[in-house]
């Protein structure tokens, strides 16, 4: 049994610092996910690595009644988490956008970047969020899969694992799920 398991059943006993101890263990590989997840959407600011990995770690110590049984659970929830972060700050911004922090604009106000229209990070993570809805309404396991392979950059083995499935079952429902979002991001 490893050190993250073994952490995490101290936590489940009730022991807060081992929560600790296991973000700590999991800060370098939570870092990584995040910035594969924000690296689309970093000319555009949508979020920062350290900032998504901190707010992760806010939201677990919120919710200490979960605390995962072994490292892919870990992962698992780790990512359903970060996605949360993500489609949360992507509703407030597209809020905000409009009206909410509305500022008047002359017509010879420069908008930089480009980031205004339909290319937004705040709308592609919002289709993603609600296909991948769509596609749980179909089949919970396939929407888990997407999650924990696109939000939480876990392999077939650990999502299996985390799943009770096999690597093939995982391959195949990746497979099925490709289809299906692809049908409904049209």
């Amino acid at each position: 049994m490893g050190d993250v398991t073994q952490l995490l059943g101290r936590a489940r006993s009730g022991d807060a610092d081992a929560l600790d101890a296991v973000f700590a263990l999991m800060y370098p590989e939570l870092r990584k996910v995040a910035h594969q997840r924000l690296a689309p959407h970093r000319q555009k600011g949508l979020l920062q690595t350290t900032a998504l990995v901190n707010e992760c770690y806010l939201r677990f110590r919120e919710a200490d009644r979960v605390v995962p049984e072994d490292r892919n659970h870990f992962m698992a929830y780790g990512s359903q988490v970060m996605r949360s972060i993500i489609v949360d700050l992507a509703r407030r911004r597209l809020a905000a956008r409009r009206g909410g922090d509305q500022r008047d604009l002359t017509l010879d106000t420069d908008l930089g970047d480009g980031a205004v229209g339909d290319g937004l990070p705040e709308r592609e993570v919002l289709d993603i969020h609600d296909a991948l809805e769509h596609l749980a309404r179909l089949d919970e396991r396939l929407a888990k899969v997407v999650e924990m392979r696109y939000f939480g950059g876990m392999d077939d083995g650990e999502i299996g694992d985390a799943l009770g499935i096999t690597d093939r079952t995982v391959r195949r429902d990746w497979d099925k799920a490709r289809v299906l979002l692809a049908r409904v991001l049209k």
